[in-house]
């Protein structure tokens, strides 16, 4: 009876010491979420649950955007909305994604450099496994008459819009629609060597007395072929005769899918310039998340869908009329300003760029960034980060998480919140702070498409404006 007594007791001593730990472990887990919450300000916090992270990729039409028939459909290449065939190319991942912006990054200061006079900037001999193409988002246009449809890469730090060819007689790459067929349209002619078109930036030969183009990019890829007008059919009930744009004969590089790129700089060869008097030099875009849903592209002032738009200067350096430059007056993280020297972003210029993913920082405001995101991150366990990101977490051990807002402050007292989905970017196992710093203390940010992420972006290039609204697409 006495040793019964002794066993029962054992068992529930057993089982008492087991309650408290549950229990303890659990206050310990409240108070860690709890303590979290309460070190911060929510006002300017996102509360993200991890269940949500990553998102789940699955194309979900959305209900902005691409239904006003005005407008272009947007999607990103990889995306789950994206119709390119992704199992015949190979996904550049996250490793590769950063080469490339490096490399176009590379490119963007070293032409601002030469424009202002200043030492060449020398890019990063860094060479991808294969040749990745700039830009992540692409749109469908019609291109002759009969008009054949084709997917092209939009991007506003190129100017000549360009797509293949038939014959393709130096070789063209693997495309998801057919390559067009100059032979089969009526509205197709080449532009001559004497040309006023046919200018020395993108002229290299002459063939019987047909402007041959050629552009090269700043990860090594190439296109090359004549200089040719052409029908381009944007929607149903808006068309363009006499279109520049350059037909491929020679395309060297992986360009993925795509059947080529469209223009949106500022040079005289751009759709935005060509289109000048028809639509203002005017237009606006939605990127929407990798795995999101879709976005749009619209051109013409009247296309505009957020009622939140905020509009900041637009600036423009004459030696380089291809960028499009941004007014970014400081940042803050979490409600806190970082109260940068304004000099670190009007030296050279800073530029909103779609080509580039991650926004690019000079290197004093990037590490006044990250300083002031793992002040007010420091409750979560940090992880050895891939290169050259440096700050990066496991969020496994937690249901919410309490992400600090960052907020770019423009000119013209324009702040724009960068959504979550833009502050951090998965890395394998962890979360790392979506954003990285120059090598140099002299060169400009580059406000990249991450970070621009379900705003409608909108671009007066006449009226020196540049406008953002929230929650323009998914």
């Amino acid at each position: 009876m006495g040793g019964l007594r002794a066993t029962s007791f054992s068992s529930i001593f057993f089982w008492c010491l087991v309650f408290l730990f549950l229990v303890s472990s659990d206050l310990v887990y409240a108070y860690k979420e709890r303590g979290t919450a309460e070190s911060i300000n929510l006002n300017h916090t996102y509360i993200v649950q991890t269940s949500s992270l990553p998102p789940s990729c699955v194309c979900r039409n959305s209900t902005t955007g691409h239904t006003n028939r005005k407008h272009l459909k947007v999607v990103h290449r990889h995306g789950p909305c994206s119709h390119l065939d992704q199992h015949k190319i190979q996904v550049p991942n996250l490793t590769q994604i950063l080469i490339q912006d490096q490399l176009r990054v590379n490119w963007i200061h070293s032409r601002l450099a030469k424009s202002l006079g200043q030492d060449a900037f020398q890019a990063s001999t860094t060479t991808l496994p294969t040749k990745w193409f700039t830009g992540s988002y692409v749109v469908t246009v019609g291109l002759g008459t009969p008009k054949e449809d084709l997917t092209l890469v939009f991007d506003t730090g190129s100017d000549l819009s360009w797509t293949q060819c038939e014959p393709c007689a130096d070789g063209c790459y693997d495309q998801q629609e057919p390559k067009f067929n100059p032979s089969s349209s009526t509205s197709y002619s080449n532009v001559s060597c004497s040309s006023v078109q046919c200018s020395r930036d993108i002229k290299i030969d002459c063939a019987s007395s047909t402007c041959v183009y050629g552009v090269s990019y700043s990860d090594g890829s190439k296109t090359r072929g004549f200089l040719a007008k052409e029908r381009l059919t944007l929607t149903s009930s808006d068309e363009l005769d006499g279109f520049l744009f350059g037909c491929g004969q020679h395309n060297d590089g992986i360009f993925g899918r795509e059947a080529g790129l469209l223009g949106l700089g500022r040079g005289a060869e751009s759709l935005v310039s060509q289109t000048a008097q028809k639509y203002g030099s005017f237009f606006s875009y939605c990127l929407p998340t990798l795995c999101g849903s879709t976005g749009f592209l619209s051109f013409g002032s009247g296309g505009g869908t957020s009622n939140s738009l905020k509009f900041t200067n637009l600036g423009q350096h004459a030696d380089e009329p291809s960028f499009y430059y941004i007014d970014i007056v400081d940042i803050s993280v979490g409600g806190q300003n970082l109260n940068l020297p304004s000099s670190l972003f009007s030296s050279q210029g800073s530029v909103i760029d779609s080509g580039t993913v991650f926004t690019s920082l000079p290197k004093t405001a990037y590490a006044a960034l990250r300083s002031a995101f793992q002040q007010q991150m420091s409750n979560y366990l940090t992880k050895s980060p891939p290169a050259p990101f440096d700050t990066c977490y496991d969020l496994s051990g937690y249901n919410t998480v309490y992400i600090p807002k960052i907020t770019f402050l423009f000119g013209n007292n324009v702040n724009v919140d960068i959504v979550p989905e833009g502050i951090l970017v998965e890395s394998a196992t962890e979360y790392c702070l979506a954003f990285v710093g120059n090598s140099d203390e002299n060169r400009g940010a580059t406000f990249g498409s991450y970070q621009q992420q379900k705003y409608e972006v909108v671009y007066d290039a006449a009226g020196g404006r540049l406008g953002f609204g929230a929650g323009a697409c998914d």
